[in-house]
């Protein structure tokens, strides 16, 4: 006993649709490399277990039923939609790497110790990791996204996707010899000290001060790094106190590597993931919402 499910052949469908859509069995022999005599017989298997006729003699070629008619309608979308996904499918297994812009500090204190979890999850991925340091249009620079801390709007042709509020805070290590009078988190003597902080961000000390209630205080700053990576690698060695993100010193910090006595305060910026508009990966969307889930979660 026959399921009422069941699909008649694949084959026979195939050459109704193409007959259908382009007006003749010589025609859709033609585009699916078969004989005329192939396609009739394909047909005439299509009505015997369909029960319907779906072409009628018209002259001297076909024209379509009214169950033709019908089956043309659903058989055309159907055999579009697998057309275009089968186009999508193709496309995307030609793909090269999904190359990631993230600045040099948040590849070497987040993303490396990730790589691995992160290639587990993704696997279709194929990450690629570029440090990015100028504002060259995405496009053009060759990426299919950037990972980056920013408080302005993208330009007009980038989708931003939201990941996380920024939250910044004062770190230093055990080793540093103002540790056992900073430990408590004391503003007063944390004012005292000279600041480690970075020539690129300058406002980062103030800006984190103004979250404490302390506008614009005078601040004395001590060594200053080119970039981030080298202050927390400073603040690691104990040579003082360092302003950081959250994200690329918890590590640091759940292995009491570093301590925070002051904690973290948001800073109005976040870390975002900017992608071309223009074009449609959904590879940008899967690594969104991974890297949401791991900010989160970790």
């Amino acid at each position: 006993m026959s399921d009422p499910r069941d699909l008649p052949p694949l084959n026979a469908l195939r050459a109704f649709e193409a007959t259908a859509r382009l007006g003749g069995m010589s025609r859709a022999g033609d585009e699916l490399h078969v004989t005329h005599g192939a396609v009739s017989r394909q047909i005439r298997a299509l009505e015997e277990q369909l029960g319907v006729a779906l072409f009628r003699r018209e002259g001297r070629g076909l024209a379509l039923t009214e169950a033709g008619l019908r089956l043309r309608e659903v058989s055309g979308e159907v055999f579009e939609r697998l057309r275009e996904v089968s186009a999508e499918l193709k496309a995307g297994s030609r793909r090269g790497p999904f190359v990631l812009g993230c600045p040099g500090s948040l590849v070497a204190r987040w993303f490396i110790p990730r790589l691995d979890r992160l290639n587990r999850d993704l696997p279709e991925l194929h990450l690629h990791l570029s440090t990015r340091t100028d504002d060259t249009p995405l496009a053009a620079a060759g990426l299919d996204a950037s990972l980056l801390f920013t408080e302005t709007a993208p330009p007009p042709d980038v989708l931003p996707y939201h990941l996380a509020p920024e939250r910044i805070g004062p770190v230093l290590s055990p080793y540093c010899p103002a540790y056992l009078r900073l430990r408590e988190g004391d503003l007063q003597a944390l004012l005292a000290e000279r600041l480690l902080h970075t020539l690129s961000r300058p406002q980062a000390w103030p800006q984190w001060f103004a979250t404490q209630g302390l506008e614009a205080p005078v601040l004395d700053y001590g060594q200053g790094f080119e970039h981030l990576y080298y202050l927390l690698e400073a603040a690691l060695s104990g040579l003082g106190v360092a302003i950081a993100p959250e994200p690329l010193v918890a590590a640091d910090l759940k292995a009491d590597r570093l301590v925070a006595p002051w904690g973290f305060a948001a800073t109005g910026a976040e870390l975002a993931l900017w992608a071309p508009g223009r074009l449609a990966d959904e590879r940008v969307e899967r690594l969104a919402a991974w890297l949401r889930t791991e900010l989160a979660e970790r």
